[in-house]
């Protein structure tokens, strides 16, 4: 290759890496929670059913419908639950659970009363542009009615969409890639049950020239690596479902990880926080020295052991998705966070 067209070729990887940045990098994580952070009414138009949501096996990180198919969280063996019985079928309930533990409500869901949960329309607002989240009811039209399970799963494994448009990764599919396929199905089969709506998509607002989508074919194939991460299962079954819960399903590191100019997660910075005064904490054991206990209140009301409360961001984290996690759940997140390599934060 020539040094004219190495230049041409490394310009248009810069092009999709600041395009990237967009998306994924300091702004977006930034900005996604301050256009996020009035998360009250979007909790309240999903419901509060996630209490009564039967509890993924912490054992494994895909948990499957098998891990649906027992009592509510809390219910001993032989007893009967005061609340009525959840007859919908085992996949349904379980996705249900995962679509919180995976924050799904933070971006596909505005704020407003009256709003149909999962009808699109967050704004993400950057300095390159606004992102607005789809709509992932089952209306065939404005949704993913039309959508098969295998487009589906391929948007969530490849960050590629049904009519095969390459998705940026303010959806985060780099972290979503890693979710087991039977998870994958369940997640599909409680969005097929929620109500219909028709609320068109808004067309992303971008400035140019990151509207050009074609730039992420050379982002993914520099950065992204589809499919599941190997490395979870290589711990205890506990340390093992918290590696799954922190780096697939919550995608923690989204928005926790240092990014490089072309806006793809530095791996040997995971989870050490982003600089900035606005910038993620830092979360590995070099910064993170909380009890269980007080991990356990923090995941669970968004309270700290010095009695503040958690800015806007954290805390719709905290409404939408830790607290809504059962038990075992929370004490696998905490083994795994207790257990990642300590990383200093930079100065």
């Amino acid at each position: 290759m020539s040094w004219n067209k190495a230049l041409i070729a490394f310009s248009t990887v810069a092009a999709a890496g600041l395009t990237l940045a967009v998306a994924t990098g300091s702004s977006y994580g930034q900005n996604a929670g301050q256009n996020a952070a009035k998360s009250g009414s979007a909790k309240a138009a999903v419901g509060q059913a996630s209490k009564s949501a039967p509890a993924p096996s912490p054992s494994q990180p895909a948990s499957g419908t098998a891990a649906s198919a027992g009592a509510p969280p809390g219910a001993a063996a032989g007893t009967t639950p005061t609340a009525q019985a959840d007859t919908r079928p085992a996949d349904v309930r379980h996705g249900e659970y995962l679509v919180k533990a995976a924050g799904c409500v933070g971006c596909h869901t505005v704020e407003g009363k009256g709003v149909a949960p999962f009808s699109g329309g967050r704004a993400l607002k950057t300095d390159f542009g606004t992102f607005y989240g789809p709509n992932i009811t089952p209306d065939k039209t404005a949704g993913i009615g039309a959508w098969t399970e295998d487009d589906f799963k391929r948007a969530l494994r490849e960050g590629v969409g049904r009519d095969g448009t390459h998705l940026y990764p303010a959806f985060p599919y780099p972290s979503f890639t890693k979710i087991a396929d039977a998870d994958v199905h369940d997640l599909w089969a409680y969005l097929q049950t929620v109500p219909a709506s028709a609320q068109a998509n808004k067309p992303h607002e971008l400035k140019f020239p990151f509207s050009w989508r074609f730039l992420l074919v050379f982002w993914k194939w520099l950065f992204f690596t589809p499919g599941p991460d190997a490395a979870m299962a290589s711990a205890s079954a506990e340390v093992s479902r918290g590696a799954y819960l922190v780096n697939a399903l919550a995608h923690c590191g989204e928005c926790h990880t240092e990014r490089n100019f072309f806006g793809a997660v530095k791996k040997d910075r995971q989870l050490a926080g982003t600089p900035g005064k606005d910038g993620a904490p830092n979360i590995t054991p070099a910064k993170l020295k909380w009890s269980d206990g007080e991990l356990k209140d923090f995941f669970s009301s968004g309270m700290t052991p010095d009695n503040d409360q958690v800015n806007d961001t954290m805390g719709e984290v905290i409404t939408n998705t830790t607290s809504q996690l059962t038990a075992q759940d929370t004490a696998a997140l905490i083994a795994y966070l207790k257990q990642v390599p300590a990383i200093e934060s930079k100065k």
